[in-house]
C-alpha cells in the first residue's frame, strides 16, 4: 500500500478505536473506511476483526482505574466470550450472512432501547447462567457480524451487574475484545485477511482503544449509557434500511 492509505488508514484506526471503547461502534467508521479503499465485502469484514482486536489491548491499558479487582470477574466470564466469538467466526466462515443482517438491526434497537431505561438487575447477577447465555449469544454475533455488538454487550452487563456505567463500559470492553480476538484468530489461519490493510489498521485501532477510557470516564452521570443507546438506534435503522431495502 501506499504511504497516504496507511496513514489513511491509521487515521481510520484511531477514530475508530475511540468509538468502539466510547459507544461501541468501531466497524461502523472502519468497515466502510475498507470498503473505500478497494477491499471486497468478505476481505474486509475480516481484516477489520483482525485488526479491532488491538482495541481490546489498549482499552485494557486505558481502563486500568476501572479494572482493578476485576481480574476475577473477566476470567469467569471471558471464557464464555471467546467460546461464543469462536463459533461465530465459524459460522461466518461456512454459511451465508443474510439472516444476520436481516436479525441484526432488531437485535441492536432492542439493546439500544433497554439502555434508555436500566433495568432492574437480574436475579442471579454475575454467576447465574442466564447471564452466561446472554453474553454466549451476543458473543457469537460478535464473532459473525460484529456491527454494534459492544452496544449488546453493554445492555447485557448493564441488565445483571450493579456498576457504574464507565466500569461496565471496561468490562464490556474487555469481554467483547476477548470474543473478537478469538474470531481474529480463525479469521488470520483461515480467512481472506489483507495484511497490507490490516497492520496499519491495527495500530490505529491500539491507539484509539487505549485513548477511548479516558474520554469515556469524563462522561457526566449517565450520559455514557444514553449516548451509547442513541448511537446504537441510529445504527439499527441504517442496517434495517441496507438490509431490508435490497
Amino acid at each position: 500500500m501506499i504511504t497516504g492509505e496507511v496513514l489513511g488508514l491509521l487515521g481510520v484506526g484511531v477514530v475508530a478505536g475511540v468509538v468502539s471503547t466510547v459507544v461501541s461502534l468501531a466497524s461502523i467508521v472502519s468497515y466502510p473506511a475498507l470498503l473505500a479503499f478497494g477491499l471486497p465485502p468478505l476481505t474486509a469484514n475480516v481484516t477489520n476483526t483482525v485488526a479491532l482486536m488491538f482495541t481490546g489491548v489498549g482499552a485494557a491499558v486505558g481502563s486500568r482505574p476501572e479494572l482493578a479487582g476485576e481480574g476475577g470477574r473477566v476470567l469467569r466470564l471471558g471464557w464464555v466470550t471467546a467460546l461464543g466469538g469462536a463459533v461465530g467466526a465459524l459460522l461466518l466462515l461456512v454459511t451465508p450472512a443474510r439472516t444476520f443482517e436481516l436479525i441484526a438491526p432488531w437485535l441492536i434497537a432492542g439493546a439500544s432501547l433497554l439502555l434508555i431505561r436500566r433495568p432492574s438487575v437480574r436475579p442471579g447477577g454475575e454467576h447465574g447462567l442466564l447471564l452466561r447465555v446472554a453474553l454466549f449469544t451476543v458473543s457469537i454475533y460478535i464473532g459473525y457480524f460484529g456491527a454494534a455488538g459492544g452496544v449488546l454487550m453493554f445492555a447485557v452487563l448493564a441488565g445483571f451487574l450493579d456498576q457504574t456505567p464507565a466500569k461496565l463500559n471496561a468490562m464490556k470492553n474487555m469481554l467483547s475484545g476477548l470474543a473478537n480476538a478469538v474470531a481474529a484468530l480463525g479469521f488470520a489461519l483461515f480467512g481472506p485477511v489483507d495484511w497490507g490493510a490490516a497492520l496499519p489498521l491495527a495500530v490505529g485501532f491500539l491507539l484509539g482503544g487505549w485513548l477511548g477510557p479516558k474520554i469515556a470516564r469524563r462522561l457526566p452521570g449517565q450520559s455514557l449509557r444514553y449516548l451509547a443507546a442513541v448511537c446504537g438506534v441510529a445504527v439499527a435503522i441504517k442496517l434495517g434500511y441496507d438490509s431490508y431495502a435490497s
